[in-house]
Order: structure tokens, then C-alpha cells, then sequence
């Protein structure tokens, strides 16, 4: 399972949106949701627009059973438009907690949780 996920990774830090879809199964939920493959790869197009060099750096990783848990850092410099905010060349960095669970070698549900709210406060507070 670790292997899986690294290569996933690899897709991520990549943003190879197509290969990203190759992880999940057809019938994916995330965050209880159902999605088809395409569109799950796809909601991170405009991340990446904001913050081209965005990255997700692995801290801890666990394995048991089907499930994949893991807490990152991820960020990325501020270059594109993000929720509204024009581009301001600031580097944003926060922590990331995501559950996949596996069936079959792919991903058939995710949870996930970033603070999306402390990213639109580095790119906006005045320091």
C-alpha cells in the first residue's frame, strides 16, 4: 500500500491530473460525496493555477488494513488568482490530514481536511 501511494504522490507533485485519475475507482467517494475519477484529479487544476509550484511533502504515514492516513505540509508561491485574491508572490505553507481507504488497488474514498482559511490569511494579512 505504501507503494501505491507514492506513486500517487509522485502523480500529485507532478500535477499529472490524468495519471492522478488512474488512482481512484470509478465509483470514488470523497469526503462522503461520490465523484467520477476525472472530476476528483480535476479539482486540484485550480490549486495549481494559483500556486504552480504547489507540493504536498509527506510527515506521517500510517497503514492499517484498507486505510491510508497521512498528515502533510503543503503550500506553494502565490501566482495565479485564488479565491478571488490576485496573485501576490507570497509563500503559503499548511497542514493537511487526509484518510484514503483502498479496494482493489485504488482509491474508493477519501476524507480530507486543509485549512484553506490560514492560506487565504498568509495571502492576504499584511506582516
Amino acid at each position: 500500500m505504501r507503494a501505491l501511494y507514492e506513486a500517487y504522490l509522485d502523480a500529485c507533485n507532478a500535477h499529472d491530473f490524468d495519471r492522478m485519475s488512474t488512482f481512484y475507482t470509478s465509483d470514488i467517494h470523497v469526503n462522503d460525496a461520490p465523484m467520477e475519477p476525472t472530476a476528483v484529479s480535476a479539482q486540484f487544476a485550480p490549486i495549481v493555477a494559483a500556486f504552480p509550484d504547489w507540493h504536498w511533502d509527506v510527515r506521517h504515514i500510517a497503514i492499517d488494513g484498507d486505510l491510508i492516513s497521512l498528515h502533510f505540509t503543503v503550500g506553494g508561491t502565490h501566482r495565479g488568482e485564488f479565491a478571488g485574491i490576485a496573485a501576490t508572490g507570497r509563500r503559503v505553507s499548511v497542514m493537511e490530514f487526509t484518510l484514503y481507504r483502498v479496494r482493489d488497488g485504488k482509491f474508493d474514498a477519501v476524507w480530507d481536511l486543509v485549512d484553506w482559511d490560514a492560506v487565504r490569511r498568509q495571502i492576504t494579512e499584511v506582516s
